[in-house]
């Protein structure tokens, strides 16, 4: 199975994940930094403040990358470290940072895939309303333009936002993300000013030269359980009605007003019935509709839904009023997700179709499972038999039709996992937290060889 002649290989991290060195260089505080040390918030206590202490190991962990022949690294910028309190002047010890890791991965070969936002706000802003407030938006503008000043001479891939979704619903919604807000309202208002923020930010972009822009978005196709194990399963109405609704809430939520500068109709009603729609501005949706390049793709498990009447909306569901989110006879992996590889196909297939204006870039998947260090090894076959089953399925989307320019792995390293803490292992590469070492996994190894042989 050959992959297309320019696909590209990769792997992704985010800043607040791997990086630690929380208090130092002037960065500022951020919402997870706040979040993670409130008792009772992340497994274990856990925290990012020294995480896998890739603000000071970053050239090794590139000279990793280059072993396992990585093309493109995907990472994000820790807005903190940039403007410590979300506005104003930058800090220039924070740019210098990622100045030379862009210098570093370029010099290895590797292309760098800057993603603006992964979820750690400055708390500064966060005292002022954070993504509930319209001002953000405006901010997140501000620093997406400074990043670019230091950057945009060598970077020409850029993201604006990781997973509003996550950020606006998990974050505001039902608080098992910082800022741990619980408010229906909130959640709706914030997802909105996000995509404000992703308008503003990709014209500005756009306007500096930025070659190509894009959104990641954590999407899944929404099933019925009879349809995860057979894709020819008819749904009931009132289960396609619920499966509708809930593609609505999850993914046209933020790509219909990105990509057509409408909001789903299901969108909207769940606005009305939780706090209006007076947050939505004449204008705004002309501005999230900015020409972006791709959208980026972050893909672990369908959504399974079903028809459940008189059942309450999930708190991270707003507008979720009677449909039950089901289970489904599915192997999964060590966060309890099914393990369902053809839903990835199904999802790049049809999104191919529903916005053709734009490429698709799969900008995370990848699994945690318990793995073990034995004799400087870690055999993780679990994992590797995820990645291939995947893989195939890439291929069998591009097959099809899909109009899909490469893959990124879910993670380079093992890492701080949110609300998980350190308890979740996602990396190719095995992180002992107690000493940095990094140790290759059976996984990593394996992805060298595809990538070498562009294929399976």
């Amino acid at each position: 199975m050959i992959f297309p002649e320019d696909f590209v290989w990769g792997a992704a991290t985010a800043s607040y994940q791997i990086e630690g060195a929380v208090k130092e260089d002037g960065r500022g505080q951020s919402i997870w930094d706040t979040f993670s040390h409130t008792p009772g918030n992340v497994a274990d206590g856990d925290n990012g403040d020294v995480a896998c202490d890739h603000y000071h190991r970053y050239r090794d962990d590139v000279g990793l990358m280059r072993e396992l022949r990585l093309g493109a690294y995907r990472f994000s910028v820790a807005w903190p470290r940039i403007q410590p309190d979300g506005e104003g002047p930058t800090n220039p010890r924070g740019l210098a940072f990622y100045d030379r890791l862009v210098d570093e991965l370029l010099a290895a070969k590797i292309s760098p895939y800057v993603t603006l936002y992964h979820w750690d706000l400055p708390q500064a802003l966060e005292d002022r309303g954070g993504w509930t407030d319209r001002d953000t938006a405006y901010r997140f503008a501000d620093y997406a333009q400074a990043v670019h000043d230091k950057l945009g001479d060598r970077v020409t891939d850029w993201a604006t936002l990781n997973e509003p979704w996550v950020a606006a619903f998990l974050g505001y919604g039902n608080g098992v993300h910082a800022p741990g807000r619980r408010d229906p309202a909130d959640a709706l208002r914030s997802a909105h000013h996000l995509l404000l923020g992703h308008g503003l930010a990709a014209r500005r972009l756009r306007e500096a030269g930025a070659r190509s822009i894009m959104l990641v978005v954590n999407s899944a196709p929404v099933l019925t359980p009879a349809q995860v194990n057979d894709p020819s399963a008819v749904a009931s109405e009132a289960d396609a009605a619920a499966t509708d609704r809930i593609h609505a809430l999850l993914t046209r939520q933020f790509l219909d007003p990105a990509l057509r500068g409408t909001y789903p109709e299901e969108v909207l009603a769940a606005a009305e019935r939780n706090g209006g729609t007076g947050h939505i501005k004449d204008g705004d949706l002309e501005l999230i509709n900015a020409p972006i390049d791709l959208i980026g793709i972050n893909y672990y498990n369908p959504c399974v839904v079903e028809s459940g009447p008189g059942l309450p909306a999930d708190a991270a569901w707003p507008g979720s009023e009677d449909v039950r989110f089901a289970t489904t006879d599915a192997p999964t992996t060590a966060m309890g997700w099914p393990i369902v590889p053809d839903g990835l196909s199904r999802l790049l297939v049809r999104l191919s179709k529903d916005y053709p204006q734009v490429g698709l870039m799969v900008t995370e998947n990848g699994a945690a499972f318990d793995d073990v260090v034995e004799d400087g090894r870690v055999h993780d076959d679990d994992r590797v038999a995820y990645l291939d089953g995947h893989l195939r399925e890439v291929h069998n989307a591009i097959e099809a039709g899909a109009d899909l320019r490469g893959y990124l792995v879910w993670s380079l390293l093992d890492n701080f996992e949110w609300a998980e803490g350190y308890r979740r292992r996602f990396g190719i590469v095995h992180v002992d937290y107690a000493t940095q070492t990094r140790t290759p996994k059976d996984s990593a190894l394996w992805y060298r060889d595809v990538i070498g042989r562009n294929g399976l």
